[in-house]
């Protein structure tokens, strides 16, 4: 059978095998999945299912074209002339997408290659550094602390009137500053916050807004508010 595989294909590289070139795919095809998996694992925000296809199919792609090639010089130049003409016309993805592609291209290399091992070594440490990276949240941003004012009636007890909020929609606050204002009928309350959601701006205002009787709420970034 591998005698008769290498006639029909003498053509293309006298060293492939039935048995070799149906390992290297089926190898290729795993390491194809485990890192699409991943992907799917990690990038549940941006996740597009055509890049998880995409994932899956480059390893084998790859490993399969060098077999092909193998050492064979000529062979090797006519296929860079035929890729050169493929142009990529989908937008600029997540630099995180792009990550994944050059994964999965050095996946598919050490299949071609027939490094089976040193490549599930690379493929799985590198598949859980990514779990890891995105499970502990690793080198995300710190949320930026902003300045919250909040003016409320005389008749309102400040203490601990806006605490449940704050406990709510913040990971942090604390009360930095107490001032009367309009001929001392109202007064002026400012808090330190971190944010646990900015998404949540919205809702935690209209809470505070409910609270204070709808009066005056500022919520800033950056350096504290200037008081008039």
């Amino acid at each position: 059978m591998d005698n008769l595989f290498n006639v029909i294909l003498s053509n293309v590289s006298a060293d492939i095998t039935v048995s070799g070139a149906v390992i290297t795919m089926l190898v290729a095809i795993v390491f194809g999945a485990v890192i699409g998996l991943t992907y799917y694992k990690t990038q549940e925000e941006n996740y597009q299912r055509s890049m998880a296809v995409t994932l899956l199919m480059l390893p084998i792609i790859l490993s399969v074209i060098i077999m092909f090639v193998g050492s064979n010089i000529a062979r090797a130049f006519s296929l860079a002339g035929t890729l050169s003409i493929i142009r990529f016309r989908s937008a600029p993805g997540d630099p995180k997408d792009i990550g994944f592609i050059f994964f999965d291209i050095a996946a598919g290399l050490a299949c071609g290659v027939g490094l089976y091992g040193y490549g599930a070594i690379f493929v799985v440490l590198l598949c859980v550094v990514m779990i890891l990276i995105e499970k502990f949240g690793l080198f995300e941003k710190k949320s930026a602390e902003k300045t919250l004012r909040i003016t409320i009636p005389e008749s309102l007890n400040y203490q601990g009137a806006f605490d449940e909020i704050l406990k709510k929609y913040t990971k942090k606050y604390t009360l930095t500053r107490i001032k009367t204002t309009d001929l001392g009928s109202l007064f002026e309350l400012n808090y330190n916050v971190i944010m646990l959601h900015d998404e949540d701006e919205q809702e935690f205002i209209n809470e505070l807004r409910c609270r204070n009787g709808n009066l005056n709420i500022i919520l800033a970034v950056g350096a504290p508010l200037k008081m008039k």
